[in-house]
Parts: structure tokens; sequence; C-alpha cells
């Protein structure tokens, strides 16, 4: 499997670990068509399917993006988080990378309210409207204002429910794909072996425990549906009289 290298794409998936998956008791039957083979117990993903696999990702997060609908981002695992957030903030993308609040689709309204409720506290913190209250009043607004920053800040720009959701390991992120498979908002996931496949949408199989894995998925797709946003915004040519 070392020595299968066809192109640099598959080359640098290898270099950063992406055909490793889980050993292969913990497959899950869905990934069979992605396997390559097994070596030392640990399975190994196929990474020309993984290959064609991103490519239809990144062509419908192009679409997604050139229609001008969100993609919102969730990693909440260790390993991901870090891509996550940073990539989400460049693209300006609302994203989860602390825990996923239940409800954050399935109940958007109040989610929506809270959000709402962040926005308007720190607002009336800013110009001083906190000034008309007890010492013992503001710690029990800065404290609710702290509190709603940690799980909403994040999901500030999100006033309607996204065009798709991408994951890192939909088995990790069961109830994030669970809510979006509810509402019918698309799910694009990065999973490896453990994962079930037919929960997803756009599934890619490839290795969700390795940082360096991860950021080169991430970083592939947001390009993807910043590049479709671009076209959304480029004016049309106008065409001589």
């Amino acid at each position: 499997m070392i020595n299968k290298v066809e192109s640099p794409e598959i080359e640098e998936l290898f270099a950063r670990g992406a055909h490793y998956g889980y050993s292969r008791s913990r497959r899950h039957s869905s990934v069979k068509p992605y396997i390559y083979g097994f070596k030392n117990k640990a399975t190994i993903i196929d990474l020309d399917q993984t290959i064609l696999a991103l490519e239809k990702a990144k062509d419908f997060l192009k679409e997604i993006g050139q229609s001008g609908k969100q993609l919102l981002l969730v990693g909440t695992k260790p390993e991901a988080s870090s891509a996550v957030e940073r990539v989400a903030r460049r693209i300006g993308m609302p994203y989860v990378t602390t825990r996923w609040i239940g409800g954050t689709l399935t109940n958007f309204t109040e989610i929506r309210r809270r959000i709402d409720r962040l926005e308007a506290l720190k607002s009336e913190s800013a110009s001083g409207g906190f000034k008309i209250y007890t010492k013992r009043e503001r710690a029990k607004l800065d404290k609710e204002i702290q509190d709603l920053e940690r799980y909403f800040a994040s999901l500030v720009s999100l006033t309607k429910l996204p065009g798709a959701v991408f994951v890192i390991d939909s088995d990790a992120e069961e109830i994030a794909v669970a809510e979006a498979r509810r509402v019918g908002v698309p799910v694009v996931s990065v999973s490896s072996t453990d994962c079930n496949l037919n929960l997803v949408d756009y599934p890619i199989v490839g290795n969700d425990n390795s940082v360096s894995s991860i950021e080169y998925f991430v970083e592939a797709l947001a390009v993807a549906y910043e590049s479709g946003k671009v076209l959304a915004e480029t004016p049309a040519p106008v065409l001589p009289l």
C-alpha cells in the first residue's frame, strides 16, 4: 500500500496519514467500498476512493457557496477544533468546536433567541447600560454573557438554517448529523472506518483522528466553498451591443 502513490494529492494524503483507519473489528460495514486492505490489524483506506469522494464534496460545497447559503462547520474533538475554528473564521462562517447544543438545528428559533440575547447584553454593556445595576446584578449579567459566549458566540452569523453542515467524524458528531438529517440540511463529513456512511450525504473516508489529515480536508473543502462565493460575487461580463 505504501508504494501506491499515483498523484500529488494521494502522496500528500499518505504523508498526512489519511489512509489509516481503525482496526478490522471496529470497521462499519458501510465503508467496505473504501477499504484497500489491512496492515498490522489496522484498516488501510483506499485513497483513490477518498479523492473521488473529496472531489464530489468540493463540487457540492462550491455550489452552496455560489448560492449564497451558509456552511456550518462542526468539529468538537480535540484533534479537529483548532483547524475548524481557524478556517471557519477565515471564511466568515459559523462553527461549533466546544459542544453541540441540542436543538441547534431542530429548535433553531430558540437557539437564535439565545444568540440575540447575547448580542443585546454585549451591546448594553459596551454602551454603559450596566451602570444602572447593582454590583451583584452586573456580576450576574457578566456571568450570563460569559456562558452564552461559550456556546453561541461562534454562531452569531447564523441567521437561518445553513445550506450544509460539514463535520469531522460523523460518529462523534452524531447528534449534529441527526439534527441536520431531520431538518433536511445536507451533511458533508470526514469519517473514519468506524462511521456509518449511510447517515451522511457526502462522506469522505479518511483518518479523522490525525490533526494533519483533518487540516488537509478542512482546508480543501473551505477553498471549494470560497471559490463558489467568489463566483457569486463576480459581476457578469457586459456583452457588446
